[in-house]
C-alpha cells in the first residue's frame, strides 16, 4: 500500500495563518517532501514514470488543493484534469480532496458514465478521513500562476524544513526518517 500527500500551495490562498497550517500538515505526515513541481500534471508524470517502473501503484491520495483537478476528460493531461487521470490510471486508488470551501464538484465536469465509476473512490471535505494512512510520499505543487508571491515565499520557507536533501542523502528536517520511496523519486 502506498499513500501520497499531494499539496498544491493554492489551497492556502485564503487561509489565515497559512504557514502554520502547512507546517501542521507536514508534521502529521511525518514524511519529507519528495518532489516540488510548478504544475500538478508534472507531479503525475513523475509518479507514473517512477512507480510504474517499480510495479508500485498508490492506494491513497490525499489531494490538498483549492481545486479538485478533475475538470475535463481530455486525453492530454493538464493542471485541470490530472487527478482524473490519476484515478483512471490507478483504478483501486482512493482520493480525498481536502478542501475548505468547494466551489464545485467533479460531477459537473465529467461525463455521467465516467463520474458514475468514481464517487465510491472519491471523497472531499475540510478534514482528513478517519484512519487515512500517513503518506509514503509528499509532493508539492507551487502553482505560481495561482498563488500570491509573498504567500508562496512564506510557504516555501516552511517547506524547506521538510525537504529531502538529495545531495547529502538525508532529510533536511532533523531526525526525520526518509520516505520509503525516496530512492524511487
Amino acid at each position: 500500500m502506498c499513500s501520497i500527500l499531494d499539496i498544491d500551495l493554492d489551497y492556502f490562498n485564503l487561509m489565515p495563518d497559512a504557514a502554520h497550517r502547512i507546517e501542521q500538515l507536514l508534521n502529521w505526515a511525518a514524511c519529507p517532501v519528495s518532489m516540488v513541481v510548478d504544475r500538478h500534471n508534472h507531479a503525475l508524470a513523475r509518479w507514473r514514470k517512477k512507480w510504474q517502473a517499480n510495479g508500485i501503484a498508490p492506494s491513497y491520495i490525499l489531494h490538498v488543493d483549492e481545486h479538485h483537478d478533475m475538470m475535463d476528460q481530455r486525453q492530454q493531461t493538464n493542471i485541470a484534469n490530472f487527478m482524473f487521470h490519476a484515478m483512471r490510471m490507478w483504478p483501486r486508488c482512493r482520493v480525498h480532496w481536502l478542501v475548505q470551501h468547494p466551489i464545485d464538484s467533479p460531477a459537473m465536469w465529467l461525463e455521467n458514465e465516467t463520474w458514475d465509476s468514481l464517487p465510491r473512490r472519491f471523497s472531499y471535505g475540510p478534514n482528513r478521513p478517519a484512519r487515512w494512512p500517513k503518506p509514503d510520499v509528499v509532493s508539492v505543487c507551487t502553482s505560481p500562476d495561482f498563488v500570491i508571491p509573498k504567500l508562496a515565499a512564506k510557504l516555501m520557507e516552511v517547506l524547506s524544513k521538510f525537504m529531502v536533501d538529495h545531495h547529502k542523502g538525508r532529510n533536511a528536517k532533523k531526525g526525520a526518517a526518509p520516505d520509503r520511496f525516496s530512492a524511487v523519486l
